[in-house]
């Protein structure tokens, strides 16, 4: 077997494989020897079968597998003795085209090697960590939010007209065909406007309404709606209100601290300050992590794979055209050509991405399996009622594993650096964080 190198370019590699026409015969050879034991064939004993025979019944077969594995056998021995990594999976053509029995195999074999990643002096980057205090003002805002959202209704002045937001308390009996049908009725039903909590169309029919009011609304079932004998049917439901009543923000008390699983007004506060400076740190740390990973792009320069970047590029364009175009959802749409904006992003991301798994690898950082399950778990919350098949679908699929556990990684090499790097803490106020942030999302 020989491998002979014909492109030897900044990092493009290209080397002609030839497989002798002897070796791959004794390939075949050597896999019709290990499979002869189990052969059975009209005529002989159980593997008795003449090497001859066999050859001429299944060499065909055999070849081509043979041919594959002398091949695969090569480029391991060649990655292994050069020390190459490959940037992405070789491209592999064999380049006599007429090939027949007897011949030699010549193979063509190209890639991209990942470059040799520079080391860095950690010790020389230093780093600023924003720190926020939750402050009475701020734990008064989220207490005002909390109360909102566990609003209670009082009754409006008699004679008040429903708007949306209001409560409206009614009795009703639907009817399909004048005919009144299961589950259609209710008494002293509790039904807030715009809540879209009842049929579409509903809710907007009873804005206006007063107490006392007696109201016919006439809507249609959806064509997919869960009760078979209702679908896509006309229904009438005679309403009677009975009140209309205003929400009105709950009362900031241990009254409400109980409803939120705390024990007086006291605790929910402090559980509120945990609660947001959990966010500011949150928050600190990703302005923290942009500023690492800018010291470390000035710190390292070296070659780049352009079959990385450009794939990069290709995905930055794509991903920034719809999400000025979010009207088009699937690809069906114009070749989308990267700018020389996008490949200079491409270039950054690429080289840190290089950088963080090189360094990731030499202080062998790894996903612990509790921390993919983690993930997972998080990820199927956003799938209610179909988190088993989410996760089973995880599971099965390689590629979406590796794209949840690649940031996992991330986060882990960005911490194992900054605590080597010079951290240095700087207490802040709410607003210069939130500018912070804001200035994260407008660099992209």
């Amino acid at each position: 077997m020989q491998v002979n190198e014909t492109l030897n370019e900044g990092l493009k590699r290209g080397y002609a494989i030839t497989v002798t026409a002897d070796e791959l015969d004794a390939k075949v050879n050597e896999k019709l020897t290990e499979a002869q034991p189990e052969v059975e064939m009209k005529g002989f004993r159980k593997g008795k079968v003449p090497m001859a025979l066999l050859k001429k019944q299944f060499g065909q077969r055999v070849m081509g597998e043979a041919m594959q594995e002398s091949i695969d056998g090569a480029m391991a021995e060649h990655f292994e003795k050069s020390g190459d990594r490959p940037a992405m999976q070789p491209e592999v053509k064999m380049t006599n085209e007429e090939w027949k029995e007897g011949d030699d195999v010549e193979v063509s074999m190209t890639y991209e090697a990942l470059p040799e990643i520079p080391e860095v002096d950690l010790s020389k980057i230093k780093l600023e960590k924003m720190v926020v205090k939750a402050d009475d003002a701020a734990i008064e805002e989220a207490l005002g939010n909390l109360a909102e959202s566990a609003q209670n209704f009082k009754a409006r002045k008699k004679g008040s007209k429903a708007k949306d937001g209001d409560q409206v308390v009614m009795d009703f009996v639907g009817k399909v065909d004048g005919e009144a049908f299961e589950g259609g009725s209710a008494e002293d039903y509790p039904l807030t406007l715009g809540s879209n909590s009842f049929i579409p169309g509903f809710e907007e029919q009873l804005v206006g309404v007063k107490a006392g009011d007696e109201k016919a609304v006439t809507v249609n079932f959806p064509e997919d709606y869960q009760a078979e004998h209702l679908k896509g049917k006309e229904a009438v439901f005679d309403c009677t209100i009975k009140e209309v009543k205003e929400p009105t923000a709950a009362e900031i008390d241990d009254e409400l601290a109980t409803k939120f699983g705390a024990e007086d007004l006291a605790a929910l506060k402090t559980q509120i300050a945990e609660r947001l400076e959990a966010e500011y740190a949150g928050a600190s740390r990703a302005v923290m992590k942009r500023g690492l990973l800018d010291a470390l792009d000035k710190l390292v320069s070296f070659d780049l794979p352009p079959s990385l970047v450009e794939a990069e590029a290709g995905q930055i364009a794509h991903q920034l055209w719809h999400e000025e175009n979010p009207d088009v959802e699937g690809h069906d749409h114009p070749e989308i050509k990267p700018t020389k904006e996008h490949t200079t992003l491409a270039e950054r991301r690429v080289r840190l991405g290089l950088l963080l798994a090189e360094m990731g690898q030499k202080a062998e950082i790894e996903v612990s399996d509790a921390e993919m399950t983690q993930a997972i778990m998080n990820q199927a919350r956003q799938y209610p009622g179909q988190e088993r098949q989410f996760f089973e679908f995880v599971q099965q699929n390689q590629q979406m594993q590796q794209q949840m556990r690649a940031p996992i990684f991330e986060d882990k090499v960005v911490d194992h650096i900054a605590e080597q790097a010079k951290v240095t803490e700087k207490e802040v106020s709410k607003d210069d964080l939130q500018k912070a942030v804001e200035a994260l999302e407008d660099d992209g």
